[in-house]
């Protein structure tokens, strides 16, 4: 969704995790407020987020497209449309309705034997059926009776496995320690969508927090993309639960916003 003449512009979204436990309209209206291009809609128990009818009412009245769909792949949405490939399948077909452009997916867990089995071609070939962008997010390593353990197959790295499009999260990478620039430049084209977030590295734990309040490379690796011309979406993921206040919060969401326009944007 970026320009490809003219100065460079990211296009950034808004997650509706990052309003979390806020809902959909909370997440539009702060996206328009706050000068947002797009929302990014993760699908989870809230009906708003799974109803096409819904989503585009939003579009209408806040005047803000939706760029991405976040599949209902996450362990807290197992229940949320019921099977491993029909998750996929209704979030592409939601994508299409909707407008947006690219799909974000976990890869599955170790028990999902039979949907890992298939994973990697299974992607492609529903990618390829509906037009649509599926992009396979990087995870980390959980920490289990106090060892670390690979709960996600082939693995939580996408680095090495053939994807055709992979969503790249800072937040995810500071818990598996892996260096974001040197796993960008790797990709290479086959980066499909960015989760602007940042993480301290020093726990096992999801931490979501705002960019550059962390140790991962966040800035260097935005600048790489601006120098790259990159096409896609920066989707801001960041965990707000912990503001004080509404006021907060927004200060939050518009420090995200403008960390990614200060390292993207070309002034020239």
């Amino acid at each position: 969704m970026s320009q490809t003449e003219g100065p460079y512009r990211p296009h950034v979204a808004l997650s509706t995790s990052s309003l979390y436990p806020k809902g959909v309209p909370e997440t539009f209206d702060a996206a328009r407020r706050l000068g947002y291009d797009s929302v990014e809609v993760l699908v989870t128990h809230e009906r708003m987020s799974q109803l096409t009818h819904q989503l585009l009412n939003h579009i209408q009245e806040y005047q803000v497209p939706i760029s991405t769909i976040h599949a209902p792949t996450l362990l807290f949405t197992q229940q949320v449309w019921g099977k491993a490939w029909t998750k996929i399948q209704m979030a592409a077909k939601l994508t299409e309705q909707v407008g947006a452009e690219v799909v974000v997916v976990h890869p599955p867990f170790r028990w999902q034997t039979k949907y890992a089995r298939n994973f990697v071609q299974g992607v492609r070939e529903v990618s390829r059926m509906t037009g649509i962008k599926i992009s396979v997010e990087n995870m980390y390593p959980w920490r289990v009776a106090g060892r670390k353990a690979v709960v996600y197959s082939p693995h939580y790295s996408p680095l090495g496995q053939d994807y055709d499009w992979v969503t790249w999260d800072f937040s995810h990478a500071a818990t598996a320690h892996m260096d974001s620039l040197a796993a960008v430049k790797e990709l290479g084209s086959r980066l499909g969508h960015v989760h602007l977030t940042d993480g301290s590295g020093k726990t096992m734990a999801d931490e979501h927090m705002l960019p550059g309040h962390g140790v991962q490379p966040v800035a260097e690796t935005l600048e790489y993309l601006r120098d790259t011309r990159w096409q896609g979406v920066v989707g801001v993921e960041v965990s707000t639960r912990k503001s004080k206040d509404a006021d907060e919060r927004d200060a939050w969401l518009s420090e995200s916003l403008a960390f990614a326009r200060r390292h993207m944007e070309e002034t020239g």
